[in-house]
Formats: C-alpha cells, sequence, structure tokens
C-alpha cells in the first residue's frame, strides 16, 4: 500500500569520522522534525553502497518526497537512481537534502547551512520545488561495455580527484573536512602531477599536459564557481600545468574564491566535453569511479532532469 503523498521518506547516510556522533546528529534531525509536524518514515543506510536499493524501495513505496541526510556521494547514488525510473513517476517525486557528508558541495551550491539544521528543515516543508539539470558521463569500461553515469555536481579528471580520493581516505583518521583536505593537498601537489589529456570542447580541441579539469553543473568543490545546476550549461575549468609560484598564487586565489582569476585556468562553458586521459583518476560528485573510462569519454548536459526542493 502506498504511503500518504505528504510523508517523508527520509534517507539517513551517517557520517564516518572518529570525532563524528551520529546519534547526536540524528537526535537534532528529530527534534526539528517533530517541532515542524513533519510525517516521515525513516532508514538507515548500512553502507555506501545500500543507498541505491534503498532509494528504490522508497520509490516502489511511493513516497512522493525524499529526504536524503548525506553528502554529494549519497545525493550522487539517490539521483542515478531515480533517473532509473519511469520519467512519468519521476515527475511526481521531489529530493531534498539534509547535508551530512564530507564536502556537502551541492548544499553550499543552495547555501544551506550544515549547522542549522533546523532552517533546513523548515525550508523543506516548504516544498519551493526547481527542475534542475544533470550532467551524464557516458564511456566504455575496460570490457568494451556501453556505460554511463549521472551527476548532479561535477566530474573532476586529474589531480583534483586524486586529492579528494586521498581525502575521503585519511577523513576517518583526521575526522576534520579542512584537516583532511590540507594532509592530502600536501602530499599530492608537491609531486607536481599532471597528465597527458585530449579535451574536445565548443570548436576547440586541446592536446596537451594538464593538471586537471572540471566540468561542473554546480560549484564543482570552488572549481566553477559561476556555474549554475538549471542554465542548460555546463561550466568548464581546464588547469595548465603552473609554475611554482604560480601553484601559490593558485592556492591562495581558490581559498579566497577568485580561482578563475588564475593565469593557469582557462574557463569554458559549454553542453557537452569530449575528453581522453588514460592515466588520469575520474571522479563524479566526490568518488572516484570504480571503472574508469577507457578510452574517449563523453560528458553531456540532461536539462531539467529532476525536481529538487530548494531550502
Amino acid at each position: 500500500m502506498a504511503v500518504e503523498s505528504t510523508r517523508w521518506g527520509i534517507l539517513y547516510c551517517p557520517k564516518g569520522g572518529i570525532l563524528e556522533n551520529p546519534k547526536k546528529k540524528w537526535l537534532k534531525i528529530e527534534k526539528s522534525l517533530k517541532h515542524y509536524d513533519i510525517d516521515y518514515d525513516k532508514i538507515v543506510s548500512e553502507s555506501m553502497g545500500s543507498v541505491d536499493r534503498l532509494v528504490k524501495m522508497m520509490i516502489n513505496n511511493g513516497y512522493k518526497t525524499i529526504v536524503i541526510v548525506g553528502g554529494d556521494s549519497a545525493l550522487n547514488d539517490a539521483v542515478n537512481c531515480l533517473m532509473q525510473t519511469d520519467k512519468r513517476i519521476r515527475d511526481e517525486i521531489a529530493i531534498g537534502i539534509i547535508p551530512n557528508g564530507l564536502m556537502n558541495d551541492f548544499a553550499h551550491f543552495w547555501e544551506i547551512d550544515e549547522d542549522n539544521i533546523d532552517a533546513t528543515i523548515r525550508g523543506l516543508k516548504e516544498r519551493k520545488i526547481r527542475r534542475v539539470d544533470l550532467g551524464c558521463i557516458r564511456y566504455k569500461n575496460k570490457k568494451g561495455q556501453n556505460c554511463h553515469r549521472y551527476f548532479i555536481n561535477c566530474v573532476n579528471v586529474g589531480l583534483i580527484a586524486a586529492i579528494m580520493n586521498l581525502r575521503r581516505q585519511t577523513h576517518h583518521i583526521f575526522g576534520s573536512r579542512s584537516l583532511s583536505f590540507i594532509f592530502s593537498f600536501i602530499l599530492l601537489i608537491f609531486q607536481r602531477l599532471d597528465y597527458k589529456m585530449t579535451i574536445k570542447i565548443n570548436s576547440e580541441e586541446i592536446k596537451r599536459r594538464v593538471m586537471t579539469v572540471c566540468i561542473g553543473n554546480a560549484l564543482g568543490y570552488g572549481q566553477t564557481p559561476n556555474a549554475v545546476p538549471y542554465n542548460g550549461f555546463f561550466d568548464v575549468s581546464v588547469v595548465y600545468h603552473p609554475g611554482i609560484t604560480q601553484l601559490f598564487e593558485g592556492i591562495y586565489l581558490f581559498v579566497k574564491g577568485k580561482f578563475l582569476n588564475h593565469n593557469a585556468v582557462h574557463p569554458y562553458r559549454t553542453k557537452e566535453v569530449k575528453l581522453t586521459a588514460a592515466s588520469a583518476l575520474v571522479g563524479i560528485d566526490g568518488r572516484i569511479m570504480s571503472s574508469p573510462p577507457v578510452g574517449e569519454f563523453r560528458v553531456v548536459i540532461e536539462p531539467e532532469a529532476i525536481n529538487f526542493i530548494m531550502p
């Protein structure tokens, strides 16, 4: 029997780390839900791989409002599950987010304060819905099979993907978003990593060594700060290999939110990117692809693909 249309399905993805207290975080959320008289059912994700299965169960049970208490990767899993659903059903469902991840970058685009749970739930209750774009990476795996994966924030190729991969691992040691990022950055940045890439974007073809590429549907972890997920375009940042003094200048500009001002950063706006980068890691919404693309892959925009609840 389907649930009432006003009832929320909440998927709680506890945050890892030695300083985290998942029970305490949920008690804060529960208090706000009761305060705003929200009818809901809660399911706890026991592992990273369970999000897809649990969201699918919510969809099959008829929930029209699905709220993810998690980060960018959990939201990515939910979005990909939703995109497997028939469009008629998908268009009746709205996705909301209560940030509870390592970066929470898509939530930051909407200026959702992860420390102000009360304001977040109040905004979700108002159910102001906006159709948002998704990106889709289309590629062949090592078996030659055609594959695809949707994303809501960004695709990273190269150094930043490597940093985020190491950061995800060290977060459980440090228990701090900032400390794990700084540690990861120090370990990798002085290796001066760059990668041989071929990038086809608009009418331009770039063949050279590149440090990192970000294809952003939203903030792109600071690399595509002007991107918005509802204009039908990606913002793309291609970063060439800067000199050592330029490298420190780039770090300073990144921290100040002026990343695009660096002369090693080449920004674009487009609906499609074709890219070959044989040895580079590829990250989707903050998570490294377990089966990376073989050969050239395409990244395309999917305009107004899902309903998102704005804060």
